[in-house]
């Protein structure tokens, strides 16, 4: 059986235990037997916290990030301009810091 995506930040990153499944990237837990949830209705883009994103809203990171292909880092604490949700692995594109980028809502916490 292949590992399963963490339900809370889509990361494959997880952890095998005796009853349950952890991601390395968000440490949330879940049940091996839990089925993933069909979902019917829009998709719905949560923070780190758990607060549900919009377009329009601003971000704050909750931790550094170290932009790909570059020695450039997003520091912790910076806020974004008004957010846009998007398909795909990187749900929120935005500015922050004047450079545009995608994000993982896990790396975000509502403004």
């Amino acid at each position: 059986m292949s590992k399963p995506a963490c339900p809370m930040c889509e990361m494959t990153e997880v952890l095998e235990h005796a009853n349950r499944w952890e991601c390395v990237t968000c440490g949330h837990e879940w049940d091996r037997e839990a089925q993933p949830e069909a979902s019917e209705g829009p998709r719905v883009v949560k923070d780190a916290h758990g607060n549900v994103l919009a377009d329009g809203d601003c971000v704050i990171l909750i931790k550094d990030l170290k932009l790909g292909g570059g020695s450039q880092v997003l520091k912790g604490g910076s806020k974004s301009k008004p957010i846009k949700l998007v398909d795909g692995d990187h749900e929120i594109s935005c500015k922050v810091d004047g450079i545009a980028v995608g994000l993982k809502a896990c790396f975000v916490k509502k403004a």
